[in-house]
């Protein structure tokens, strides 16, 4: 199966033949997967070289004259790095744009922290009108990514190497219902579905899935939570853990709930390991998973 990077780079190619108001703004990163897009479209595939304030910044200047750009590069130097940039050049200004990040919070632990971002959403969310999709599969970010092309917003799509084993068909927004229980809920963001599935396996919990997180489903999950009169509620993402607390709180600001957050811990990880031990680290395999949301949901 390939990668929802290399997913990216195909359908991406092909959107830059089908629609001449598209343009991809690089930082070296992936510009070898985009040497024949940029040879049939040299005014409309920019490499910027390693100059990611100025990737953020070509890419609103593309905005202003119609264009519609995908600025692409790891999560740490698409979003921390040009931060100014991506509040002011396009936010400030009004300018709309499509943000594809590749590495998320541990996919390249040899690269070290340098390389990996689990605060990039929750540094979004200091901004306003951004929508920020997280898929699960490469399916999913090549719908996500058609979605986001054909817009005038401000969107995030964040891709990893962590995929689930299969795609869902992305209808929408909102949060799609997997599961169905009595016994709480689960919101399983993007990458984490598989290992919620196997760690709620024979729970009485409702389990969710998110490949939208921004704007946040209130209303999905109220008709999931709260039909008993009080509600738990635990998400788990694959970024920094309680990203999401916040915006579910307010969701279920006039009922009686609990809600536990599940993710990237703040601790910095010193030794490189694999993705694997990474998931491990922060508990979010599926045995650890279990352990923490069982441990909650029977307090």
């Amino acid at each position: 199966m390939d990668t929802m990077r290399d997913r990216f780079i195909s359908t991406t190619t092909r959107l830059l033949d089908e629609d001449p108001r598209l343009a991809v703004v690089l930082a070296e990163i992936s510009r070898d997967g985009f040497d024949r897009a940029a040879r049939a479209h040299p005014d409309r595939v920019v490499n910027v070289g390693i100059r990611e304030q100025l990737l953020i910044g070509a890419g609103a200047g593309m905005a202003l004259t119609g264009l519609r750009p995908i600025m692409h590069t790891f999560a740490s130097f698409l979003v921390e790095r040009p931060f100014e940039q991506v509040k002011l050049d396009l936010g400030h200004q009004g300018m709309g744009g499509v943000l594809v990040s590749a590495g998320g919070s541990y996919d390249w632990p040899a690269g070290g922290f340098t390389h990996m971002s689990p605060g990039d959403v929750a540094l979004l969310d200091t901004l306003d009108g951004w929508t920020v999709h997280v898929p699960g599969h490469p399916d999913e970010a090549e719908a996500l990514l058609r979605q986001a092309v054909t817009g005038d917003g401000r969107v995030y799509v964040r891709l990893s190497l962590q995929s689930n084993s299969e795609g869902r068909t992305v209808m929408g927004p909102g949060f799609s219902t997997v599961r169905r229980g009595t016994g709480g809920v689960v919101i399983a963001v993007g990458p984490m579905l598989d290992n919620v599935l196997a760690a709620t396996e024979g729970l009485d919990t409702t389990v969710l899935y998110a490949t939208t997180v921004r704007p946040f489903d209130a209303v999905g999950l109220r008709d999931a939570a709260g039909a008993g009169g009080a509600a738990d509620v635990v998400i788990v993402e694959p970024y920094l853990a309680g990203t999401s607390t916040a915006v579910a709180n307010d969701a279920l600001a006039d009922l009686p709930h609990r809600v536990l957050g599940l993710g990237v811990g703040r601790n910095e990880l010193r030794r490189y390991g694999q993705m694997a031990d990474h998931l491990v680290a922060h508990e979010l395999d599926a045995r650890s998973l279990r352990q923490r949301i069982t441990d909650f949901l029977t307090r």
